[in-house]
């Protein structure tokens, strides 16, 4: 009864209700992109992919499959027109991008039609802020890891460091120094960067995290940061600290990093007030913001080695609540809808190849399943894999995601009723 209540008490934070909403209708999956060329959403899940007025969704291009991104391989950009039989604009091109995070693409409502991503330019990773109306162009010599829901600030990370610790969320080249030789560097970290005036500054250093980072002893590893998620109205950070162990070693036996730990937090928005979310060993893997002070991550309950889906308010972390214990116990991408009461997430292949996706009710923890979508051989390589990396439409009456149930990546919708 615990449990419930607190889930209770967390609805409440978003939205007043006096029953138990019913659970949406979700359509069938449609496919908005096609081949001969494959297809991702131009962001991590999570992040809207729709223009302002819900007319175009941006996606990537690329006929690279199997393998990490070179440096020499670009991704086309392009806005999908919705109203206009899914025609496909190309805005532009990236060298900074990947199967996972792609290009950070993300809108930004200033003004009518302006967004950014992040590319390699003069060997540098910059954010390209566009607006592809008026064809105007800045840089800014900052890659973004997250972005504000009011387009005004962004966290940067190392993203040259990333590729050598978790190559399929880094760049190819080398656009920012990785500071291989120093496992905890002083002058790395997370960033805030000013998207306005284009000015960043170093909010956390890797190093001031340290001591509250559960980490592996090996002078040949490398401490960093990743995952990192700005709150509703841009007052804390999310983020994930991790330590990797001989990273040699592990490229050389199986063919990618494998072995790391992780530590989640969180920090104001200038760095300060830096806050474990739980006890050593619970780690932490996916993650979406309520508001600014509830967040939903997966992570291993009790540091028992089982991934679950957690719900919490900072400040709060001692009461953690675990989403249907025993069932929803796995590593998935978890998102909030719109309306604070339910939570979708998506999981990883199992045995037979296909990957679940359901939706949570968190005022009693109801589960209802919205599919299951196979993933082909050719997409189960490590680094260009396929995961569905679900996001909801700000109204809430769509869902967009990758998938290769039909034989291609390709980016799909699923339309919502309430």
């Amino acid at each position: 009864m615990k449990r419930i209540f607190f889930a209770l008490a967390i609805l409440s934070m978003s939205a007043a209700c006096s029953s138990l909403p019913d659970f949406p209708e979700v359509g069938e999956p449609y496919a908005i992109t096609s081949g001969p060329h494959d297809h991702l959403l131009a962001s991590y899940f999570g992040i809207n992919s729709w223009s302002p007025d819900n007319r175009y969704v941006a996606v990537l291009e690329t006929d690279v499959n199997g393998r990490l991104v070179a440096e020499d391989e670009a991704a086309k950009i392009f806005l999908v027109d919705l109203k206009d039989g899914n025609k496909m604009i190309e805005i532009g091109q990236t060298y900074a991008w990947n199967f996972q995070e792609a290009a950070m693409f993300h809108w930004l409502p200033w003004e009518d039609g302006a967004c950014l991503w992040n590319d390699r330019r003069d060997g540098k990773f910059v954010t390209v802020v566009y607006n592809w109306k008026t064809k105007e162009e800045r840089l800014i010599p900052y890659p973004v890891s997250a972005v504000s829901q009011d387009g005004n600030w962004a966290v940067s990370i190392n993203y040259a460091r990333l590729r050598l610790t978790r190559p399929d969320y880094g760049y190819a080249g080398q656009g920012q120094d990785p500071l291989r030789d120093d496992i905890w560097p002083e002058d790395e970290g997370l960033w805030l960067v000013n998207l306005r005036s284009g000015e960043g500054r170093l909010i956390l250093s890797i190093a001031q995290a340290r001591s509250q980072m559960t980490t592996i002893e090996d002078p040949r590893g490398l401490a960093y940061f990743c995952h990192t998620i700005i709150s509703k109205n841009a007052k804390r950070i999310f983020f994930l600290a991790r330590t990797v162990e001989n990273l040699d070693a592990q490229v050389a036996e199986r063919g990618h990093v494998y072995n790391w730990k992780t530590t989640s937090f969180t920090c104001d928005i200038d760095g300060g007030n830096l806050r474990r979310c739980y006890p050593d060993g619970w780690a932490g893997s996916h993650f979406n913001w309520l508001d600014d002070d509830v967040l939903a991550v997966t992570a291993q309950w009790n540091g028992e080695g089982v991934w679950s889906h957690t719900v919490f308010k900072v400040g709060e972390e001692d009461k953690v609540h675990h989403i249907a214990p025993g069932i929803m116990d796995w590593d998935g991408h978890c998102i909030f809808s719109p309306d604070g009461r339910f939570i979708s997430t998506d999981g990883y292949w199992n045995k037979a190849g296909y990957r679940s996706w359901v939706i949570v009710r968190l005022g009693d923890d109801a589960i209802k399943s919205i599919g299951a979508f196979y993933v082909p051989e050719k997409y189960r390589e490590q680094y260009s894999r396929c995961d569905l990396h679900p996001r909801w439409r700000k109204d809430g009456r769509q869902l967009g995601f990758n998938s290769v149930h039909e034989g291609s990546r390709q980016v799909y919708l699923r339309d919502i009723k309430w």
